[in-house]
């Protein structure tokens, strides 16, 4: 049988909300989140395994929270943990490959044209611009950075001393809404109501402590290091961050308490229809060589790989399928119905 290139998540379309209010302090960068500028901004839920809840639970606690105002994203994390190392210090290398911290943004959750941040707690960063997902046969730019970036760590504990007294590592990230919507129709910063699309991971290395350094863990049986363990605020039911489609929304409020609650369109509900159909063209490509125009050839391709704990079934809507030997286009009605929503072979959303 063909290797499947794009597996189905082994969950279902429930992403987490924040709503993420105006900040009432000013705001002094140092990687603290105890200080009166992130009193009023609630944590994200416990970060769990990247494929879902049904996994063991994270060993170390890992929150996040967030503020905006009419220029800047503010991030902050709390990552719990007693093992604290860090070497990576060149910009735009492959931070994940030190335990790390990671933002991931799709402002108009198109699944495409989004942003990636990761750094160490060394406070090297890596940010990068994805123009189409991995998965679509895209490339990062590397190149790329987030222009007005800033960026710290503070420390409870000493790096890369394993016999120090660590507890925890904490960031904050400044991230300019200029370096975000650059690609967005008239390049504006969000209005209250509007929502981006955001997930974090914590990338977590298993180690050991020998000669009073921390070391990665080697499975003894192949001699090759253990793979790291991915912890998620959304989880993506797959071992792959890049799923745009299941990252959390992040709605902009104001400044109260009692800021009005948005919730998730109908139309994200509909993308997410569409969406497993993409996960079936893809696999009827691997299987047959060539795409499917009927419906029925698809929703039995998702009864016969979707994982167990997946939703195997499709809304019935009046769906448009039409395809060539090498692309498709997918469509059904948008919840006003005066437009469609669109999904293309090269995973692009689109309401028009």
């Amino acid at each position: 049988m063909n290797p499947i290139r794009i597996p189905i998540p082994a969950i279902d379309f429930n992403p987490p909300i924040y709503y993420c209010r105006r900040p009432l302090k000013p705001f002094v960068l140092d990687g603290r989140l105890d200080k009166p500028f992130w009193e009023e901004a609630p944590f994200t839920n416990a970060f769990i395994d990247i494929e879902g809840a049904h996994m063991p639970k994270p060993r170390f606690l890992t929150q996040a929270k967030m503020l905006w105002d009419d220029e800047n994203l503010y991030i902050g994390a709390q990552l719990d943990g007693n093992e604290i190392w860090g070497h990576i210090s060149q910009r735009d290398d492959v931070i994940f490959q030190d335990n790390d911290f990671e933002i991931f943004i799709d402002p108009d959750s198109d699944t495409q044209q989004y942003y990636e941040f990761e750094m160490n707690v060394l406070n090297t960063v890596w940010d990068l611009f994805l123009p189409v997902a991995y998965r679509d046969n895209g490339s990062a730019l590397n190149g790329y950075d987030i222009h007005g970036l800033r960026t710290a760590v503070s420390v409870d504990g000493t790096v890369n001393q394993p016999s120090a007294s660590n507890r925890s590592w904490s960031v904050e990230v400044v991230i300019p809404f200029s370096a975000l919507t650059e690609c967005l129709p008239g390049k504006q910063a969000p209005k209250e109501g509007e929502y981006y699309r955001i997930n974090f991971s914590r990338v977590q290395w298993k180690t050991d402590c020998k000669d009073g350094t921390y070391q990665k863990r080697i499975n003894p049986s192949t001699g090759q290091i253990l793979p790291e363990d991915n912890w998620v605020w959304a989880p993506t039911g797959v071992i792959n961050i890049h799923y745009p489609e299941l990252w959390g929304f992040l709605f902009f409020t104001g400044t109260e308490k009692d800021s009005p609650s948005y919730n998730i369109p109908e139309d994200e509900y509909l993308k997410w229809e569409l969406r497993k159909l993409y996960y079936a063209q893809q696999i009827f490509m691997d299987l047959k060589g060539h795409y499917s125009n009927c419906l029925e050839e698809l929703t039995g391709i998702l009864h016969e790989y979707a994982p167990t704990d997946a939703n195997q079934t499709i809304k019935p809507l009046p769906y448009q399928i039409e395809t060539t030997s090498h692309t498709f286009e997918m469509s059904c009605p948008a919840a006003d119905k005066a437009q469609k929503i669109i999904i293309y072979s090269n995973g692009k959303m689109e309401v028009r």
